[in-house]
Order: C-alpha cells, then structure tokens, then sequence
C-alpha cells in the first residue's frame, strides 16, 4: 500500500517532534514508570481484584503506587544511607588516629622488595600528628566546589527524576488497562495482526528483566554474604546486605566493595581485606556478567552474548532503565528478523507451488 504524504501528515510528524522535544527532561521517568508498571501489572491486577468494591480505581492505584515506592526505594536507601554511615565511621576512626599520628600498617611495611621504602615515605608523610590535615589543606577550594556542585545537580536531578517517576506510575495504574486497550489498536492498524504477537513478547521481555535485576540483588547479597563471614569480616551480614543492595545497579556493588576493603587495610587486616576485594569482584563479575543476562534470557529467548550485550550496552545508552530496555529491543529485532525470514520462506513455497501449478 502506497502512502501519499500531504501536508496533514508533515503537521503530524512536526507536533510529534515538538512533543517528544518537550518530554526529553522526563525520558528517563517515563521509561522507569513504564517499567514499573508492566513488569508489576500482575500484582497491581490480583491486588485491586481483593480490594472492595467501594474502593475507587483511583484509590487503588495510590495504595499500589506508595507500596511499589517503598518496596523501590527503601532497600536503595538503605544501601546508600548504610554505606555513608560507614564511611562517617571509617572518616571519623581516620581523623581520631590523625590526632596522635598514623602508625605504618604491618602489612603494608612488609611488603617484599617495596617495604622498606613504603615504610620510609609512610612515616615521613603520615606518621606525625597532624599529617592528614596538611594534606586536606593542599587541596584546592575551588575544586571541591565545583564537586560538590556536580554532586548537588546530580542529586537534584535524581529526586526530580524519582518524583516524576512516581507520579507517573500512578498515572499508569489508573488509565493502564484503557492506555493498553488504545496501544494495541494502534498497532493492529499499523503492523497487523501481529502487533498482539509482538507485545506479549516485548511483555515478557520486560518481566524477565525486571526479575534478573531483583535475582542479582539476592544473589550478590547471599555470596558476598558468605566471602565476607570467611573473610571474618565483621558485621558481615551487614555489608552483604549493602552489597546486595547496590549490585541491583551495574557497578555499585563495587563501591561497597571498595569501601569494605578500605576500612579493612586501614584497621591492619590485610588479609581479611585482601580475600574480601578479590572474592567480592569475583562474585560481583558473575552478578553482572552471567547471572543477569542468564535468567534474563529466558523471557527473551536471545542467546548469552546477546542478552549481556542488551543489558550492558542499554544500561551504557539509557541508564538503569536500559537494564530492562536493550534486552528488550534486541528480543524485538530478533523477533523481526525471524519472521522477514518466514515470511521469505514461505512467498519461496508460494512461488515453487505456482509454477507447478502452471506447468512451468
């Protein structure tokens, strides 16, 4: 079918271009909300089918939107608020031993070949009371500024982004079921009759990535869990759980990590620390690089490097939404391709089965 461009359709294409220019600031919080409710579209259906029926739709979807909020968040900020509080610690234990002067690590003085000289800068630059505050003073003021001016906007962004977020889930919640109805008809008019085919495999795509993030987090959570305990590290429990927490997003468990290591060689467990960095990036490579693009590949059906390269290569162009999203373009496009390819084989069969007919 040949479509003859008029001038309705330059207007269309320009109020769609003008709209999309608009909602660039609130891209990321309509992709996260649009996660949000298809990979939980399930729960939010079987917990309004429980409510009263006197209880408004739209009441409903605010109870679901503030229970998939804290559900979100909290362990987030549990994460985030736990690592800083040992950070506070770990910054405060410092800033105590900078008072009397920091004495040289047994591990770090012993070090083969290097010893001697580590031990002689250490003392010459660290020893001393009040070492560390010379060097705090070295440090430019104008560059922290502008640090912490960068940390300031990409807070504030990330609350903006949060916010909306949640007001569009609830959004979704209530006008989901007529959004879905209209998408669908909009679809069948413009591919066929295998728009459905194709939405119910990008749903499941969604759903499966959503489930290897939250499979991540636990799994993460429980390995380091163990590598810390026979790492003796103490509370274990706790930093697993940090780490657990921040590994939902690529590269954070690292962080935690970090951190844990940090405190470790500081306090002279060099062992502990040592056993904990290396095991714990060990667990957390896995996390990332198998784990995740293994139970995400059973909903989208693409092969190992396919789905690590989704997941990574989404997360590099739309941030954590791209966890869920390149996995699921890539499950579409396999889906294209497969069908161009049917559709090949058969118009093949066609052909051979006409010339048959016709004796040729």
């Amino acid at each position: 079918m040949k479509v003859k461009l008029t001038a309705g359709w330059f207007y269309a294409a320009l109020i769609i271009v003008l709209s999309v220019w608009v909602l660039q600031s609130f891209l990321h919080a309509l992709l996260a909300a649009s996660v949000t409710a298809i990979a939980s579209w399930p729960l939010y259906r079987r917990f309004a089918a429980r409510l009263p029926r006197r209880v408004a739709r739209s009441a409903a979807a605010l109870i679901f939107t503030s229970m998939m909020t804290v559900f979100v968040l909290a362990p987030l900020m549990f994460g985030v608020f736990a690592l800083l509080t040992e950070a506070n610690e770990l910054l405060l234990s410092i800033a105590a031993a900078d008072q009397k002067g920091i004495g040289v690590p047994h591990w770090l003085e012993n070090l083969p070949l290097a010893g001697p000289w580590v031990r002689a800068r250490f003392q010459s630059e660290l020893a001393h009371p009040g070492a560390l505050s010379v060097w705090a003073q070295r440090i430019d003021p104008a560059m922290l500024l502008g640090w912490a001016q960068l940390l300031g906007l990409f807070m504030g962004r990330h609350v903006f982004i949060i916010g909306f977020t949640i007001l569009v889930l609830f959004f979704l919640y209530q006008e989901g079921e007529q959004l879905a109805e209209e998408l669908g008809r909009i679809l069948r008019q413009g591919i066929g009759e295998r728009a459905e085919n194709y939405v119910a495999l990008a749903t499941r795509a969604v759903r499966a990535s959503v489930n290897s993030m939250l499979v991540v987090g636990l799994f993460d959570g429980v390995a380091t869990g163990v590598v810390y305990a026979i790492a003796g590290v103490p509370h274990a429990a706790l930093w697993a759980a940090i780490t657990g927490t921040l590994a939902l997003v690529p590269f954070l468990g690292y962080l935690a990590v970090t951190a844990l290591t940090l405190q470790l060689a500081l306090t002279g467990a060099a062992t502990s620390a040592l056993l904990s960095f290396g095991l714990g990036c060990v667990v957390l490579f896995c996390g990332d690089k198998i784990v995740r693009p293994t139970v995400a590949r059973d909903g989208t059906r693409l092969g190992f490097v396919w789905a690590l390269m989704g997941c990574l290569g989404g997360f590099e162009v739309f941030g954590l939404e791209g966890l869920v999203i390149g996995p699921v373009l890539l499950t579409l496009m396999r889906e294209l391709w497969e069908q161009r390819v049917r559709d090949l084989d058969l118009a093949n069969v066609t052909d051979r089965t006409s010339s048959v007919d016709h004796g040729i």
